[in-house]
């Protein structure tokens, strides 16, 4: 039985071609983000913010958003945001904090409930104070980077420093258009975006450790074969594995975004998001780099000697 390929045999499509062209893109799509992040900023959750969820399902029919809005403006909470997911008798009410302390906002929770009691019944309600909001930032934030330098510096050991140095350039690529995504998507930043990031960083390090390892193999084969010429080689060897790899993610991160409901909603999206920049990257930002940094067969040293052939000498 013949087995499913999802790129042709023996490709020849020369990658390194459009490295001029992906480089720029590269550089402009990176200063978007930071420009976004800086004038929009995050949206961040009640994790992160500080606030009340309150999660809701009407008890007949599909849920009023309009009327939800009018009932909660007149409880004197502040902003609030009203959100359908899931089914269409769920919603989702957030609201930030209470001037007052805990008092306060326990009973402005009161009152919002009290008020759409009789068609909704409460599923849930969050409360995250500014103190606990504050830590989660802080840990979050230190837990990124920790992890981020450490596999950084596995990279830095396991292979010569070119392949390092690229390696570091794609991921941080990676993670700095991910932010530019939330950022303009208005996606909900909380704890399960954190995690989203932190499994972008390793989908994209995976990606980039794979073409690699294939550029060092070629290199040790074929030494006298210019680097543009051998990375191409390399890539298009790997390139049914990396559509495969690719394809098979993004399926199952589609049916979480479509069915997983609203709290792995923006963990979901992410991801998708994350997929496509990080195989992207791996081809067009990591590889390029072995270029422009010169590495040349002589660095990853002798190919391996063959055993029967030795055994035969």
């Amino acid at each position: 039985m013949k087995l499913l390929r999802l790129a042709p045999e023996n490709t020849k499509f020369p990658f390194m071609r459009f490295r001029r062209v992906s480089y720029p893109f590269s550089a402009l799509m990176s200063i978007v983000s930071v420009l976004l992040f800086i004038n929009l900023g995050m949206n961040f959750g009640i994790d992160f913010s500080g606030g009340t969820l309150i999660e809701l399902r009407a008890k007949n029919g599909a849920a009023d958003l309009a009327k939800l809005r009018a009932i909660t403006e007149r409880m004197n909470v502040g902003a609030v945001e009203v959100q359908g997911f899931g089914g269409p008798s769920d919603v989702t009410l957030r609201f930030g904090l209470q001037a007052g302390g805990d008092a306060a906002q326990e009973a402005a929770v009161n009152r919002v409930t009290s008020a759409i009691h009789d068609d909704y019944d409460v599923r849930r309600t969050e409360v995250v104070g500014p103190r606990v909001s504050g830590e989660l930032v802080q840990s979050g934030t230190l837990g990124v980077v920790i992890s981020i330098m450490a596999v950084l510096c596995y990279l830095w050991f396991r292979f010569e420093w070119q392949f390092a140095v690229g390696a570091i350039i794609a991921t941080m690529h990676d993670l700095l258009l991910t932010v530019g995504f939330f950022a303009l998507t208005r996606l909900e930043f909380n704890t399960t975006s954190i995690a989203a990031i932190l499994t972008i960083a390793g989908y994209s390090l995976n990606e980039t450790v794979v073409v690699l390892d294939r550029i060092r193999e070629m290199m040790r084969k074929f030494r006298k074969m210019p680097a543009d010429q051998l990375i191409d080689v390399s890539v298009n060897a790997v390139l049914p594995r990396t559509i495969m790899t690719a394809t098979t993610v993004f399926l199952a991160l589609l049916s979480l975004a479509l069915f997983g409901g609203e709290v792995i909603r923006s963990f979901s999206l992410a991801m998708i998001w994350g997929i496509f920049v990080a195989t992207y990257s791996s081809i067009f930002i990591c590889s390029p780099m072995l270029i422009y940094l010169g590495l040349r067969a002589e660095i990853v040293g002798p190919a391996p000697a063959d055993p029967a052939a030795k055994a035969r000498a």
